[in-house]
């Protein structure tokens, strides 16, 4: 596929890739360079501790699992 920039620098992606990716309007994509490739990557939080996706919560402006949450919790 081959899509031309607008004079505003953006792109559309096409439906399909949004259906394949699951990719609803207004998700996040994470954007970066990688062996001289722009990458596009749906976003989505990781724990900052274990990388783990499921669960997150934001805790003091930092993505954490319940499981770490709870693991920190106990630590005393």
């Amino acid at each position: 596929m081959v899509r031309q920039l607008d004079k505003l620098g953006r792109i559309v992606l096409p439906k399909e890739l949004r259906r394949v990716f699951d990719i609803a309007n207004e998700d996040y994509l994470e954007i970066y360079v990688e062996d001289n490739k722009i990458v596009l990557k749906k976003y989505e939080p990781t724990c900052i501790f274990c990388k783990n996706s499921r669960d997150i919560i934001e805790y003091q402006d930092k993505n954490i699992c319940k499981e770490c949450l709870n693991k920190l919790k106990n630590i005393e």
